[in-house]
């Protein structure tokens, strides 16, 4: 029997500070978690979503011998890697390469910006039937979080195909918005309503937990099995003073700040370095505006007409994930966090005649570094215009399988739709074993 909702007639007497907008609330817990196996060594992923879909030859796949329609207007620069080149506009990731672990053969039947989403964030083509958990929904719905923290939490915004899916609005991510007035990344409510201090929020949670336990008392009766509660985080989530020292990126120096940049992505990476310090088991970081059918140089180079400095999209992407990724090796936790660079598919091969590049699927690239996956290596490779995959053709479920085998979770792991249908985390993808440390 499925679980009953938890309701209370008098919400808004016992609403708790933050709970409603926190996506805690006290609705249907879905199924008892599962455990995972613990073969991979990751213990958090940040997953950098690349929204509208990057060009592989804008960044880590140039064609530098290719004609001019084709190579656009980027030169390309040698790597770290031996042999292996970067666009013109990531110097600093072309001076990581050899921490880094790319992908250039990944290719998707499914070129329509949600699909496409959908399969990349999931692993499964959509279904008109079920729509499938996202990554962090899984790790979330798998690693019951310990901490204050929710074990999934998305930075600046997420989409829909980004969400929990079958396993229900409880697994949703945490939303960390932007506040575009005052430029911050913070939380809406993690503060008490007027005239809510912590000795009559801890006598409404008491309260709470009794009426809680009378529903589990119930269900317990019935068969159901015992949830956990979704109140008790948010609780402590409220209350906890290192988890509003999480969001206090002016806590860290100047220095640190100013090798991430100012702008929305790298304050993102930054305050993902900061909750992957706490334990957050999954993080999304949600990078706009990839979507370039038109004015490639200016929206991935320049970033505005006549800019001196590049400040596109390329320039700042180099910068925060290069930040990243040398942040967190020497902080010694690089080897548990698997960060991942991505969007839903790649750009044409041809620049088309607005200056830009429309969507193409058949083949573009994925970046990984850190959390299990080997150094310095370039798995597969794309054609000589970057049109087709050439060799080692890695689909995203192929991609799905990986990630989840680097983060603990067999694709053979099971979960359970609320029709009591049973679902594989993964279900056709194969581990790229060639990738793995």
């Amino acid at each position: 029997m499925a679980h009953r909702s938890i309701s209370f007639p008098r919400r808004d007497f016992l609403q708790i500070g933050s709970i409603p907008l926190l996506g805690l609330g006290l609705t249907a817990f879905g199924a008892t978690p599962i455990l995972c196996d613990n073969q991979g060594s990751a213990k958090s992923c940040i997953l950098i979503w690349l929204d509208g879909g990057p060009s592989h030859l804008e960044t880590f796949d140039p064609k530098p011998s290719a004609p001019l329609e084709v190579r656009g207007p980027f030169q390309s620069i040698p790597t770290s890697m031996p042999g292996i080149a970067f666009s013109e506009v990531m110097p600093n990731l072309a001076g990581i390469a050899d921490k880094l672990c790319l992908i250039r053969s990944v290719t998707s039947p499914l070129g329509e910006h949600n699909i496409a989403n959908h399969y990349l964030l999931t692993g499964y083509q959509p279904s008109p039937s079920l729509t499938y958990p996202s990554f962090g929904s899984v790790v979330s719905h798998l690693r019951e979080s310990a901490n204050p923290l929710p074990a999934y939490m998305a930075l600046n915004e997420f989409r829909p195909t980004a969400g929990a899916g079958f396993l229900g609005p409880r697994f949703d991510p945490f939303l960390v918005p932007h506040n575009p007035k005052s430029g911050e990344l913070s939380p809406k409510d993690l503060t008490f309503y007027p005239g809510l201090d912590e000795a009559r929020l801890i006598r409404r949670k008491n309260f709470l937990e009794q009426l809680e336990q009378q529903d589990r008392q119930i269900e317990s009766k019935e068969g159901s099995p015992k949830p956990y509660s979704a109140l008790e985080q948010a609780y402590r989530m409220t209350l906890s003073r290192d988890t509003q020292r999480a969001f206090r990126l002016e806590e860290e120096s100047p220095q640190m700040q100013q090798r991430y940049g100012d702008r929305l992505l790298g304050q993102c990476c930054l305050l993902a370095r900061r909750l992957v310090e706490r334990n957050v088991a999954f993080i999304n970081i949600h990078n706009n505006d990839w979507d370039t059918h038109a004015d490639l140089l200016r929206r991935l180079k320049e970033g505005y007409a006549g800019a001196k400095v590049g400040v596109g999209l390329v320039p700042l992407l180099d910068q925060a994930v290069s930040a990243l990724i040398e942040d967190l090796e020497s902080r010694g936790l690089l080897d548990s966090t698997l960060v991942v660079v991505m969007g839903e598919f790649g750009r044409t091969p041809k620049i088309n005649s607005t200056g830009g590049r429309d969507h193409w699927p058949r083949v573009f690239s994925v970046m990984l570094a850190g959390g299990g996956v080997k150094k310095g290596y370039v798995h597969g490779s794309s054609d000589r215009t970057g049109e087709s995959p050439l060799e080692g053709a890695v689909t995203p479920a192929d991609l799905a399988c990986t990630i989840y085998s680097l983060l603990g979770i067999s694709a053979e792991t099971t979960l359970t739709t609320p029709d009591g249908r049973p679902i594989r985390v993964n279900q056709s993808g194969e581990i790229l074993k060639e990738l793995l440390a």
